[in-house]
């Protein structure tokens, strides 16, 4: 899910970094994301809670950045869609605790997401919301 969700979320927010000084419509994102705009104003929610963009009712309203371009970096954005969830996650089924492997399993596959989860921040850490908005 988070795969499609940072996909989404980096989507609204070039948009709204290559058009920094109008309000956007959800409409309008969505007619560029070619979605529902509930899913747009879904992920909307997520965004303005962590305060990186604000949004104006009526007619003359829509969604605007919060901060300038130059100030986000892509792994805000990756940490804001993933939330406290792992890009990864175990299986449903419990492993067999009588098992060898499958008692100590889940507490070794959730050490490896942590750093696989490490290792997106760091890698996305160093790219600019404007960095990615200016290859457009």
């Amino acid at each position: 899910m988070i795969k499609s969700k940072f996909a989404i979320n980096l989507h609204i927010l070039t948009l709204l970094a290559d058009n920094q000084n109008e309000w956007l419509s959800s409409n309008y994102i969505a007619g560029s994301l070619n979605i529902n705009p509930v899913l747009v104003r879904k992920e909307i929610s997520s965004l303005k809670s962590a305060n990186i963009v604000e949004s104006k009712e009526g007619n003359s309203g829509g969604l605007k950045l919060n901060k300038n371009p130059e100030d986000i970096n892509i792994s805000d954005i990756f940490l804001i869609t993933k939330g406290k969830s792992n890009v990864f996650s175990l299986s449903k089924n419990a492993p067999n605790p009588h098992c060898q492997i499958g008692k100590k399993i889940n507490e070794n596959l959730m050490s490896l997401f942590e750093d696989i989860d490490e290792s997106i921040k760091m890698q996305l850490k160093n790219i600019t919301l404007e960095d990615f908005r200016k290859k457009f």
